[in-house]
C-alpha cells in the first residue's frame, strides 16, 4: 500500500475522514480527488510503460484519436465534436501536420475546403501510444475485477459527459 499524503489522503485535508461524512465532505473528496487525479495524469501525461517514447500531448491525442474514430474531417467539424474552437484546433493541428502525423487535404466534394486526416505514420504513431496507455491502465488496475474496471469506466464516462455538458451550456448561455 502507497503511504498517505496530501495526495493520497481519504480527506482533502490530509487527516481522516469524519465518522458520519456530510454531502459536503463527499463534494470535497471528490473535487480534491478529481484535482489529485489530473494533475497525475499531467504529471506522466499518461505517457504509459516507457514515457518517453510513448508519451503525447494530451491535444494531440485527442486530435488523432477523434480522426482515427470518426475519419477525415474539416477543422471545424472537428472543433465542434472536440467542444473547442476552431483557431485552437488550427494551431493544435499545425505541429501535427508538420510532424507528418496529420495529413491536408482537399475535400473531395468541395476542392476549396480543407480535410484533416491521420497519415500512415500518425496511425502507428497512436497505435503505439494507445498500446503502451493501454499497458499502463492494466499495470494501475492490476487486481481490480473486470466489473469493478468497468464500473470505474461506466462512471468517468458519465462524469467527462456531464462536464461537457455543463460547458456546452455555459457557452451557450447569453452573456450578462
Amino acid at each position: 500500500m502507497p503511504p498517505q499524503d496530501m495526495t493520497t489522503a481519504s480527506s482533502p485535508s490530509g487527516g481522516s475522514a469524519p465518522e458520519n461524512p456530510g454531502p459536503d465532505h463527499l463534494l470535497d473528496s471528490l473535487q480534491h480527488q478529481v484535482a489529485v487525479f489530473a494533475r497525475r495524469a499531467e504529471q506522466t501525461r499518461l505517457g504509459g510503460v516507457g514515457q518517453v517514447r510513448n508519451s503525447m500531448d494530451r491535444a494531440a491525442y485527442l486530435l488523432l484519436n477523434r480522426l482515427d474514430r470518426e475519419g477525415p474531417m474539416g477543422v471545424k467539424a472537428l472543433a465542434a465534436g472536440m467542444g473547442i474552437d476552431s483557431s485552437t484546433v488550427t494551431r493544435q493541428v499545425a505541429p501535427l501536420v508538420d510532424t507528418g502525423l496529420v495529413k491536408r487535404t482537399s475535400h473531395p466534394e468541395d476542392g476549396r475546403a480543407v480535410v484533416l486526416q491521420l497519415s500512415p505514420r500518425g496511425q502507428a504513431r497512436l497505435d503505439e501510444v494507445r498500446s503502451s496507455r493501454r499497458e499502463l491502465m492494466s499495470q494501475v488496475t492490476d487486481g481490480w475485477s473486470e466489473e469493478e474496471r468497468d464500473t470505474f469506466c461506466a462512471l468517468l464516462a458519465r462524469f467527462n459527459a456531464a462536464l461537457a455538458a455543463r460547458q456546452a451550456m455555459h457557452q451557450t448561455a447569453p452573456a450578462g
